[in-house]
C-alpha cells in the first residue's frame, strides 16, 4: 500500500465514525439524516470513471432529496470526470475545484521554550463546555449547530481524544486526535481569536506529537484546509506528501471555499 493510501485508508475510517456509507456500482453515498447540513457526513463519492452520468445524478438527487438533504458530490481523478462534471453543471448545480495538501508528521518532537503560563489537559465531562464553546466559535468549522452535533458524537468515541489548552487558567485553544490502528491524525486545532498570535499552536502540536509517540502510533497525518494552513504545519515538522485535486458539486447551499473564507 503506497503512502496516499494510508492516508485515503485513514479518511474513510474517520468519515465512518459520523456517517453512514453505501456502496454502488459507480462509488458511494454518505449519508447522516441526523446532520443533515454537513458536508463531509452527507455527500456522494465518485473517483472511478463515471460512465453513466445521467443515471448517477438521478439517483443521488432522488436519495437525497427523499431525506430533505441537499445533494452534492465530491468528485476525485477529475481528469477522467469529464463527462460527469458537465452533467452537473447542464443539471444547475454549482461546481468548485480544490486543492487538499496530505501532510505526515517526520516523528520528531519539535523543540520549543514551553510557556509555564500554558497548561494543556484532556476534554472531560467536567471541561466539555469549554471545549465546544471554543470550536463552536470557529466559523470555518461550519456554525454552531453543526458542529455541536459533531462533537458530542466525537467526543463519546473511543477513536476520538480531545485536549484543551489553558492561558493563564482561560479556556482558549482546542485540538483532537483520531487513531485508527497504528495511525491517526490532527483534528480540530483552533483558538479563539483573541488569543490568536501567542504561540498557542506550537504549544498544543508538540503536546500530541508526545502523545502520539507514547501511544506507539507510527504515523501521524493533517489535512490542511488551504496552503496557508499547511505552511504553518511545516513549521512544526508536518510534510507534505500530495496534493490532492477534488471537485465538489452541490445543488444549493454554500460552497466550501466561502465556508472557509
Amino acid at each position: 500500500m503506497s503512502i496516499i493510501q494510508d492516508a485515503l485508508k485513514l479518511d474513510f475510517a474517520y468519515l465512518k465514525t459520523f456517517t453512514k456509507r453505501i456502496e454502488t456500482t459507480w462509488g458511494s453515498i454518505f449519508c447522516n439524516e441526523s446532520q443533515p447540513n454537513y458536508y463531509d457526513a452527507n455527500h456522494a463519492h465518485i473517483s472511478d470513471t463515471c460512465h453513466n452520468p445521467q443515471l448517477v445524478i438521478d439517483e443521488v438527487i432522488s436519495y437525497y432529496k427523499s431525506r430533505k438533504i441537499i445533494p452534492r458530490f465530491y468528485i476525485y481523478n477529475l481528469e477522467i470526470q469529464q463527462n460527469l462534471i458537465t452533467e452537473l453543471k447542464s443539471k444547475n448545480f454549482s461546481y468548485e475545484e480544490l486543492i487538499s495538501p496530505v501532510q505526515l508528521w517526520n516523528n520528531r518532537v519539535i523543540e520549543i521554550v514551553n510557556n509555564n503560563r500554558i497548561t494543556i489537559e484532556k476534554v472531560t465531562e467536567e471541561n466539555y463546555q469549554e471545549a465546544l464553546d471554543i470550536e463552536s466559535s470557529i466559523k470555518e468549522f461550519g456554525g454552531k449547530e453543526t458542529i455541536e452535533k459533531v462533537y458530542e458524537e466525537q467526543f463519546n468515541h473511543s477513536s476520538f481524544t480531545y485536549y484543551l489548552l489553558r492561558y493563564d487558567g482561560i479556556a482558549c485553544s482546542t485540538a483532537c486526535i483520531f487513531e485508527d490502528g497504528n495511525q491517526a491524525r490532527m483534528e480540530s486545532v483552533a483558538t479563539i481569536e483573541e488569543f490568536r498570535g501567542k504561540g498557542l499552536i506550537g504549544e498544543v502540536i508538540q503536546f500530541i506529537q508526545k502523545e502520539v509517540m507514547n501511544k506507539g502510533i507510527k504515523k501521524l497525518w493533517v489535512f490542511p484546509i488551504n496552503e496557508s494552513v499547511e505552511k504553518v504545519y511545516q513549521k512544526y515538522g508536518f510534510q507534505t506528501v500530495d496534493k490532492l485535486k477534488n471537485g465538489h458539486s452541490f445543488l444549493a447551499g454554500k460552497s466550501i471555499k466561502e465556508i472557509r473564507d
